[in-house]
């Protein structure tokens, strides 16, 4: 997908909307994840529901169904919980999804809330099969006495049914919240972690998991930071990174110590004294941490920029790319509405040319690494139709505003765009507006 100043994405549908004004608060998109084919997308919400949405294949009647995503499968992956020993409420809401690399007919993900991973099975029956000997067809029991003939039980076609299974449940291993789950690339382990805590899971084994990262100061007077993000190298089953709330991102390597408390790398770009503010502290958190899929570089969110980091330079970033700098006359404001705090995720195309991330006001950003073009887009319901090409947005800052401008004092703080996607292979693109799901795809020239 080219990322130019007459921006050649091409709207396809919104998937997902409310219907009223005021939505319910369980409807709040909380994450979006593609399958590694891109054919399945998942979102989960804050409600604990899981969303899977199809890709419709090629139609010779239909010659633009192809990008097309349709529901799939819904289910309830998380219920909210009661912990009576500390007097605390688990909510129910999805934080992150993350799917298993296909292995069989059926698919695999795992779903997890602050304190609970689940791994489901989605698997599809078209098939029934009758004729039982144990049990008459409406399946009650029968009497062994009165079988006097075996049957043999035949295979009968039926509608598609999906089914979503849970197979196994990954609990009471995190005293805080659970914010990232990363599946290793030996398709065994995945990691999970929480504000101070990264644990290591065997897929087979639910109750027991090995504690590889413990930032826990002896005394909690001392904590000066927490982990914010973790993920696995996407080719290197014993490297991994996390990044804090400092700004910082270490990679340990799993080879080196049991514990990786020690880093073998340590990423940081040093901070300009002349710009520091009271906020500085703030907006350096990083609120995601993303490997490209050749695993040479890795991207970093904070508040008000991307960073792309080469692994091999660690004094500062390979590229810094702004996402809404003209926020940052309005950081005292942000943070009296708490808006400072909204954590933004990022994500890379298939071919790691280019980044997504998004904004406020619905806007979400993209960024063309080899032409070094950057674009604003808009996900909204108003100012696109189906198929029509979206209009390159524009935030003016002062003075005189231009006709297609906005000025950054009308900017809507309330919608903000936290959870983007990107397919694995085509310019087909997720974006999770507040309870809307938007899917966008690239022009076909």
């Amino acid at each position: 997908m080219e990322v130019e100043s007459d921006s050649h994405i091409h709207m396809c549908w919104q998937v997902l909307s409310a219907r009223t004004k005021k939505w319910p608060l369980a409807d709040i998109i909380s994450t979006v994840e593609f399958n590694y084919s891109g054919d399945l997308l998942a979102t989960g919400d804050k409600g604990g529901r899981v969303v899977i949405f199809q890709r419709e294949q090629e139609n010779k009647s239909r010659p633009h169904s192809r990008g097309e995503y349709n529901v799939y499968s819904t289910f309830q992956s998380h219920e909210p919980e009661f912990d009576y020993l500390k007097s605390l409420e688990i909510e129910e809401k999805i934080n992150k999804i993350r799917w298993l690399p296909q292995q069989n007919a059926a698919h695999f993900l795992l779903s997890t809330n602050d304190k609970t991973i689940k791994l489901w099975k989605i698997s599809e029956r078209d098939k029934r099969a009758e004729g039982y000997n144990l049990k008459d067809e409406d399946g009650r029991l029968r009497d062994p006495f009165r079988i006097t003939a075996l049957r043999v039980p035949i295979l009968k076609p039926m509608d598609l049914m999906v089914e979503a299974s849970p197979r196994r449940i990954f609990a009471n291993a995190h005293t805080y919240h659970i914010n990232s789950i990363s599946v290793n690339s030996d398709h065994e382990t995945y990691l999970s972690a929480d504000d101070l805590r990264i644990n290591l899971w065997h897929l087979e084994i639910t109750d027991r998991s090995f504690n590889i990262v413990d930032i826990k100061p002896a005394n909690m007077e001392e904590l000066t930071e927490v982990i914010t993000a973790a993920e696995f190298h996407p080719h290197q089953c014993n490297v991994f990174v996390y990044s804090s709330s400092k700004g910082t991102i270490r990679l340990c390597d799993m080879r080196s110590s049991a514990l990786c408390d020690r880093h073998s790398k340590f990423f940081e770009e040093p901070e300009d004294p002349s710009s520091r503010s009271f906020f500085s502290e703030i907006i350096s958190s990083i609120s995601d941490v993303k490997f490209s899929h050749s695993g040479r570089y890795m991207m970093s969110r904070d508040y008000l920029s991307v960073k792309v980091w080469d692994l091999n330079m660690e004094s500062r970033p390979l590229e810094t790319h702004q996402v809404h700098e003209y926020l940052r006359s309005k950081l005292c404001s942000l943070y009296e509405n708490d808006c400072i705090f909204d954590k933004f995720e990022c994500c890379w195309n298939g071919s790691d040319s280019a980044i997504m991330t998004g904004s406020y006001n619905n806007f979400f950003r993209m960024f063309d690494r080899d032409t070094r073009r950057d674009v604003t887009l808009e996900a909204s319901r108003e100012s696109s139709k189906p198929r029509a090409s979206l209009k390159p947005r524009k935030v003016c800052t002062g003075g005189k505003r231009k006709k297609d401008e906005i000025s950054v004092d009308s900017l809507d703080f309330n919608k903000k765009i936290l959870h983007t996607a990107w397919h694995p292979a085509d310019s087909v693109i997720a974006v999770a507006a507040t309870n809307n799901l938007y899917i966008f795809q690239g022009k076909i020239n």
